[in-house]
């Protein structure tokens, strides 16, 4: 796939929180160690505690762990506080001084954390702020929960929902996400349920099919962007590897196999795919895909006007060109609703989180 060039970094040391429950039990073993430590161990580095901060835990076996497993969490460079809606957003410094930023978003029925999996991206999207200067590399499984724990533990307040649509494409880091999937839902740690995480994807049509396998009744996000290869190409570089037809054929064998609903996401750009004829043809596309051969597809649409990026200059097209979009879908069979901007006085807002670089120990903003 010929996308944006990925740099190259050190691969760093497996964190503590990378260790699932079973592989911690077997670490305690290789320590010397009984491993029912893993059961004190576990639970309470998800609240934000290290070994030797962790009651009845032993300093000797606080220091085992410094030196075979570290307990990392992401460090909180920046933090922003949306004085419109609560929203905030992290710029977290990891282990290597790699940054990345995670959102926290305030719901009338809990909290949700929006994560990051991957240091940049390198799928190349045009309204995106996490692709400008390409993937350094991927997060690591706790490094993508450190974030949920991290702004817990900062906020005070308990994170019920995930949405991994944060820097990096996640299934262009297929194990981490998938193991981080697991991690965060084991009822020993944070104990979030399947159903209420999203995984959204720029369409890895591969890695659709093999996530299908996983049996994991999470919520799958398609970012879909245009009814066409011509249009979605110039917007999104990944339609060269992975077109519209092989994008749905996946989506028909991702139902077939896990009877869950997909959710497609539609960025509106003024002047490049947000006309009432658009809307016609993406309702065409959607109904002749995923409605047919027996296959009756329950299909929603976000639709989300696109959030200014300095770098894009794209627009959103006016608010009635939004609703007639919008009422277009819904006239076709095609649930639609138009997602709201969460953090726009912080750039919290879907396309808008990027990574940083560290420069002299200070947080350079590259906004």
């Amino acid at each position: 796939m010929v996308l944006v060039e990925e740099k190259t970094s050190d691969i760093i040391k497996k964190e503590l929180l990378s260790y699932d429950y079973n592989e911690l039990e077997a670490l305690m073993i290789s320590l010397g160690e009984p491993k029912y430590r893993a059961s004190q161990i576990f639970p309470q580095m998800y609240r934000g505690r290290s070994p030797e901060e962790i009651p009845g835990v032993p300093k000797a076996l606080a220091a085992k762990l410094e030196a075979a497993a570290p307990y990392r969490l992401p460090q909180t460079v920046r933090r922003q506080i949306s004085a419109v809606d609560g929203t905030t957003k992290y710029l977290f410094r990891l282990s290597d001084g790699a940054c990345v930023e995670t959102v926290l978003m305030r719901y009338h029925h809990g909290n949700t954390v929006c994560v990051s999996s991957q240091v940049g991206c390198r799928m190349g999207c045009a309204f995106c702020a996490s692709t400008i200067g390409g993937k350094v590399r991927d997060l690591s499984a706790g490094e993508i929960a450190g974030q949920v724990i991290a702004v817990s533990a900062d906020s005070g307040e308990r994170v019920g929902n995930i949405v991994m649509m944060g820097i990096g494409e996640p299934l262009d880091n297929f194990d981490n996400a998938v193991k981080f999937l697991h991690l965060v839902n084991d009822r020993r740690g944070l104990d979030i349920g399947y159903r209420h995480i999203s995984l959204s994807t720029c369409g890895l049509a591969d890695g659709i099919r093999r996530l299908a396998g996983e049996d994991l009744p999470i919520t799958l996000s398609i970012s879909l962007h245009a009814p066409d290869d011509e249009t979605r190409a110039a917007i999104m570089p990944v339609d060269r590897r992975y077109p519209i037809a092989e994008l749905m054929s996946a989506c028909r064998d991702y139902y077939r196999t896990t009877g869950r609903r997909i959710s497609f996401e539609y960025t509106l750009i003024k002047d490049k795919n947000s006309t009432v004829a658009d809307a016609r043809r993406l309702a065409e596309l959607l109904n002749r895909s995923l409605r047919r051969d027996g296959l009756n597809m329950p299909i929603h649409v976000n639709l989300i006007p696109v959030n200014p990026v300095r770098e894009t200059g794209l627009m959103p097209p006016e608010r009635g060109a939004i609703a007639d979009f919008a009422s277009t879908l819904e006239k076709k069979g095609i649930r639609a609703t138009v997602r709201r901007r969460l953090g726009p006085d912080i750039d919290a807002a879907c396309g808008q989180l990027r990574k940083a670089v560290m420069s002299d120990g200070a947080a350079e903003d590259r906004k």
